[in-house]
């Protein structure tokens, strides 16, 4: 057990275990989504015959997967706890076995971790062949040691940051590789809490290894996140207006979410000077606090409009629904308008943030490039207030729904409310 910055960070396990301040507040988000998954998704599994311990164990599991993921030390410690994570997860997809499209969901999410897994082997051996150590930051001391000598970079030392940068991609939900295909058969109750608690853990992987791990290759890896940035922004909102399937829809949406993630993560380095570096990565993770909290909303809306033998996945399921239920009505339109980052929400603040990080780090081409995108994006969050507002219902009658869903959807909308009004409050 080891003490750093005085009582601020703690390594324990021989450095493999790392307790800080970033990795706590990212236990308590992830908690938190958990918590309101189990909350919004009991009276579905209930309707469905789902509520069993596989899924009570499998969920706790891949929540014990992301903090053995948010604070390790170690790329062997992040394996282990992404691969106990991730193969809960494969095992949540399928838990309803009559469901051949949630059997092809976990199948083609299986692929994709598999393949996924193999890039960030790839890399992680490129990098510790590169330092000759495994664990982030004595990767980063020796980097330094081959500075203070003059001695250029190995080139599979880039080649090992690329190979991360793809198991980057392919676990952020950042292009090229994407997953919104799995996701219809994915039930809401799984999605909501499992996906945006992972949202928590990847911001960690990045910060740890990124920023702490391989600060002196900035200039490479700031190069391959705007990349990413601009393509992630670009394919995932241009694709979610094609889709029909409000989970579909979510799944493209997160990619360009991501997108401006990462604006805040390639921020904060500009020509070797750090003096942003503390404000960018904050915006990066105060953007992602915000979004976890608007898609728990907006997948738990979903959930709550679900009901036996009925899913809510399309976007005609909305038509009417002020007239069903006005004030879920505009719960639903709170967590559109702030997802789509439109003020005086959570969104929109968030998204202010990552920009004024970027254009303080002189990426001002990549910020206007942003906003563009963003207006594109906002067509398809839009058309979903218009939909519950402007179009007749499909049913009539009332929406059933059980007090504990009502009175977390309402903290839900009401805190991205307060937060886009007090943004630093």
């Amino acid at each position: 057990m080891q003490w750093v910055d005085g009582t601020t960070r703690l390594y324990i396990f021989n450095g493999l275990f790392v307790s800080d301040v970033m990795s706590n507040l990212l236990k308590l988000l992830s908690y938190l989504a958990v918590w309101a998954t189990l909350i919004y998704s009991r009276q579905y599994l209930v309707d469905r015959g789902l509520l069993r311990g596989e899924f009570l164990t499998l969920l706790l599991f891949s929540l014990l997967g992301m903090m053995v993921m948010i604070s390790a030390n170690s790329f062997l410690t992040m394996y282990l706890g992404l691969e106990l994570m991730s193969l809960c997860l494969y095992a949540m997809v399928a838990l309803d076995r009559d469901s051949a499209i949630s059997t092809e969901a976990a199948m083609k999410y299986f692929v994709l971790g598999a393949l996924s897994s193999g890039l960030l082997l790839y890399g992680m051996s490129m990098l510790y062949g590169a330092t000759g150590h495994a664990r982030d930051q004595r990767g980063r001391a020796a980097r330094l040691a081959d500075r203070r000598h003059h001695r250029p970079q190995p080139p599979r030392l880039r080649a090992g940051v690329r190979g991360r940068g793809d198991r980057v991609q392919a676990r952020r939900r950042a292009v090229p590789h994407v997953d919104p295909r799995c996701l219809p058969g994915r039930a809401d109750r799984r999605h909501a809490g499992d996906r945006r608690g992972a949202q928590a853990r990847r911001v960690r992987d990045a910060v740890r290894l990124l920023v702490n791990g391989l600060l002196d290759l900035a200039q490479d890896w700031q190069q391959m996140l705007a990349l990413l940035a601009l393509l992630s922004m670009a394919i995932g909102n241009i694709t979610a207006i094609a889709q029909s399937n409000i989970k579909r829809m979510l799944a493209y949406s997160t990619i360009a979410h991501m997108g401006f993630m990462l604006l805040g993560l390639l921020s904060g380095v500009v020509g070797g000077n750090l003096l942003n570096a503390a404000d960018a990565y904050s915006t990066a993770l105060f953007y992602v606090v915000v979004y976890v909290l608007m898609t728990l909303g907006a997948f738990g809306m979903l959930l709550y409009l679900s009901r036996k033998g009925f899913e809510c996945e399309n976007l005609d399921d909305l038509r009417g629904l002020n007239r069903r239920s006005p004030w879920f009505a505009f719960v639903m339109m709170v967590m559109m308008f702030s997802l789509a980052g439109l003020p005086p929400t959570a969104g929109f603040y968030a998204k202010l943030a990552v920009l004024s990080s970027a254009v303080q780090a002189g990426q001002l081409w990549l910020a206007v490039a942003a906003v563009i995108l963003s207006l594109v994006g906002a067509f398809y969050y839009l058309r979903i207030v218009k939909l519950m507002y402007f179009d007749e219902p499909k049913e009539a009658g009332p929406v059933p729904g059980h007090s504990e869903m009502r009175v977390l959807l309402s903290l839900n909308a009401l805190h991205c409310s307060y937060w886009g009004s007090c943004p630093r409050g």
